[in-house]
């Protein structure tokens, strides 16, 4: 019953990360919320991890805009990113610019853009 939940999960969970538009960006949490399971940061890890490269998995980034994969793959999102129009500062997305909000969680986010 468990893995049925799950996979219910990972299905809500990737339909979230599709919405993110070019150029935005969120984190694992905030993926996580918008797909209606707050608190499950590291399944939204698995649930890209699972998805073979179909979904827009460079969008997603750490709390505070940190890219969090290691070596080749960090620079490979950064990269990726920053052919969007996003913008570091420093070693982080620019959240304040980027950062993508779903529409019914506006109010959460309130005054983050």
């Amino acid at each position: 019953m468990k893995r049925q939940t799950n996979i219910g999960m990972f299905v809500a969970v990737r339909a979230t990360i599709r919405k993110i538009p070019r150029g935005k960006v969120a984190t694992y949490g905030d993926v996580a919320y918008a797909a209606g399971f707050p608190g499950a940061a590291r399944q939204v890890v698995w649930a890209l991890h699972g998805s073979g490269g179909l979904l827009p998995w460079q969008r997603v980034v750490g709390a505070g805009g940190k890219i969090l994969l290691p070596g080749v793959q960090g620079a490979e999102q950064r990269l990726l990113l920053q052919s969007e129009g996003v913008v570091f500062i420093g070693l982080r997305v620019d959240m304040k610019q980027h950062r993508y909000t779903w529409p019914m969680l506006r109010k959460k986010f309130r005054g983050i853009k």
